[in-house]
């Protein structure tokens, strides 16, 4: 697959993953934890999960071919774990 079309993929995923962490965060668990509807947490936070295991497999992936440090790369990494860290990662380093 080239370069351009690996960023591409990847860059859909950062904005799928991070929109969906959004979700999980002020729109399933609160739903969950004051209205007692867990039904949302399960689908969202399943969609979540893969999108997730998808962003890091593609970072990784990516790690070589756009010649990111070690240091870049454990940024890229931490900022899945942070609210709208994968829009910060999309507009700084693809």
């Amino acid at each position: 697959m080239p370069l351009e079309k690996q960023k591409k993929v990847f860059k859909y995923v950062s904005i799928l993953e991070g929109i969906s962490f959004l979700l999980l965060l002020f729109i399933a668990m609160p739903l969950k934890y004051i209205w007692e509807m867990p039904q949302m947490v399960q689908q969202v936070g399943m969609a979540h999960g893969v999108l997730f295991i998808a962003y890091v497999i593609g970072a990784i992936w990516l790690f070589k071919p756009l010649s990111w440090n070690f240091k870049e790369l454990l940024i890229i990494l931490g900022c899945s774990l942070v609210p709208f860290g994968p829009f910060y990662v999309e507009k700084k380093y693809l």
